[in-house]
């Protein structure tokens, strides 16, 4: 019998890592997988009590409209992933869970990503953003009130959305509220006003996309005051991953990195949403501020995305480093990343999911600092290498464990 009872709503409910997620779980529960790439499975958190899979109730906010059997289909069609037998198996609870998504908000969104709004969400189109609040507040409520759960971890793994204006990266708590509540219609961007509907209904918060989220000064200060744990952005599953173990070893042999490009092509929905230049430069700042971090300088860098339809969920990444060793000697390393993104992706945000959950029950507020090795950039964190960022994961568990 399950001794808890913790609800995931997920911002982007049908899209590519969020199936993903919902089939990993159903197939935990079934005994059809094992644990293979889910970090909080390791043997140190084992003394944890983290929430098992049979504990968890899924719903969500989506602007399409369709099913996770639909949306599954297509990435065992189109990418060659998933089990047909096992999706088979787990097809009536996947059902279950599409009965609890609900029309997410279309308020700045940005074109590219209003054009895929089905009928349901875009009956949405003429709300302000504090309707949208109200409204995306009142869902995440209902679902912990019907389903009778302890508590509600919401994640945001939608598509990146457009940079959002500079003026509103300084905003206050009261700015933001003055912002909602004024004549004008406000600036505010989805993913903030996701971020604020969950920590109005006491939910934590975790922001795996590139898209600000809660990442502003005012949500600091509104989750402090509402006592909920929140992080983020953008999960580091590829090439950035990769970016943030290597750049440590060229810095720590004193060799030095003279250029670093990277060309990433992928085929999924977040890729035909980075096609946008505006939606893509959100994701390429993301990826590329991290080596200036960890070498102390800028090398000469180029980030490419490119959106190659064929290539359905599977990503590529080629890296080419020039760098200059002893004597002035020019030399090359290169490598290539393949992988599949929803795969690479799902196992963290159930990590995340589990983590944010003990953090929760815990008693903890405001910024987890401690999950920054599963983000490009991390808030509340200024170390960008990997092996310092899981030193602090790892901390964070003898202490809980000690507790």
């Amino acid at each position: 019998m399950a001794k808890r009872k913790v609800g995931v709503w997920l911002v982007g409910a049908w899209g590519g890592v969020a199936t993903t997620v919902v089939v990993g779980l159903c197939a935990l529960r079934k005994g059809l997988t094992d644990t293979t790439g889910l970090v909080s499975s390791l043997p140190p958190f084992a003394s944890l009590d983290l929430v098992g899979w049979e504990e968890l109730v899924i719903g969500g906010h989506e602007i399409r409209e369709t099913t996770y059997s639909a949306e599954a289909q297509v990435l065992l069609e189109k990418s060659h992933v998933f089990s047909a037998t096992a999706l088979t198996a787990i097809a009536s609870q996947l059902a279950k869970f599409d009965k609890n998504i609900r029309p997410g908000t279309l308020v700045n969104v940005g074109a590219t990503i209003d054009a895929l709004a089905g009928p349901a969400a875009a009956k949405t189109r003429k709300e302000t953003a504090a309707q949208a609040v109200a409204r995306l507040a009142k869902d995440i409520s209902e679902f912990k009130t019907r389903e009778k759960l302890d508590r509600v971890i919401v994640v945001n793994v939608s598509s990146t959305e457009p940079p959002p204006p500079d003026a509103i990266r300084s905003w206050s708590w009261a700015d933001i509220q003055k912002s909602l509540q004024g004549k004008a219609a406000s600036p505010l961007p989805a993913s903030t006003l996701y971020a604020i509907a969950a920590l109005q209904s006491g939910s934590p918060f975790v922001n795996f996309t590139p898209s600000i989220g809660s990442d502003l000064p005012g949500l600091y200060e509104y989750a402090l005051q509402q006592k909920v744990v929140h992080v983020g952005r953008d999960g580091k599953t590829g090439e950035t991953l990769m970016k943030a173990v290597l750049a440590p070893m060229f810095a720590a042999r004193n060799l030095k990195v003279m250029s670093w490009v990277g060309h990433n092509i992928f085929g999924n929905l977040d890729g035909k949403v980075l096609d946008d230049p505006v939606n893509k430069a959100n994701k390429v700042k993301s990826k590329d501020h991290l080596l200036t971090e960890i070498l102390g300088y800028k090398p000469q860098s180029l980030v490419s995305i490119e959106y190659i339809e064929s290539m359905g969920d599977w990503k590529t990444a080629w890296d080419h480093i020039h760098f200059q060793g002893f004597l002035g000697t020019p030399m090359v390393l290169q490598f290539i990343w393949q992988g599949c993104d929803s795969l690479l992706a799902a196992p963290l945000v159930i990590d995340l999911i589990r983590l944010t959950e003990r953090e929760a029950r815990r008693g903890g507020s405001g910024v987890m600092s401690h999950l920054a090795s599963f983000f490009k950039s991390p808030m509340g964190c200024d170390e960008p290498a990997f092996a310092y960022q899981f030193q602090q994961l790892m901390q964070w568990v003898k202490t809980v464990s000690e507790e």
